[in-house]
């Protein structure tokens, strides 16, 4: 049975460099550029052939719109892309910590038997000295 393509994970690498390329809106020998200076890092077939997957694509594509619309040289968009994937993983940590943080708020309610009552405390009063 054949697979559909939404059923192919993102980071599957599948397509070929040329319809890579093209699929990013970019001359073969532009991905190869990318690819040796590291702003991509493609898949590698058992013979050695590249293969991109289609979050190399998207990353192909913010690497051409940073280039062309915002004019930023190829070293500040090794650095964006650096700062993107450090940022994503901070996003993840924190999503993490706050999991843990919620299942010991859950924990700590279940221990206290889960009460939610308020305790008013009010000093008794002495009884009035007469002079």
């Amino acid at each position: 049975m054949a697979r559909r393509s939404d059923d192919v994970p993102e980071d599957a690498p599948v397509f070929v460099i040329s319809v890579a390329a093209q699929l990013a809106g970019m001359h073969a020998q532009t991905l190869r550029q990318y690819d040796r200076l590291g702003l991509v890092t493609p898949g590698r077939t058992v013979g050695g052939g590249r293969r991109y997957s289609a979050r190399d694509v998207a990353l192909l594509r913010e690497v051409q719109r940073l280039s062309q619309e915002d004019g930023v040289n190829l070293a500040g968009i090794k650095r964006v892309i650096e700062l993107e994937s450090q940022v994503d993983a901070l996003r993840a940590k924190v999503a993490e910590l706050a999991a843990e943080l919620d299942h010991a708020h859950a924990e700590l309610a279940a221990r206290r038997g889960a009460t939610t009552a308020l305790v008013v405390w009010k000093p008794q009063s002495s009884p009035r000295r007469s002079r």
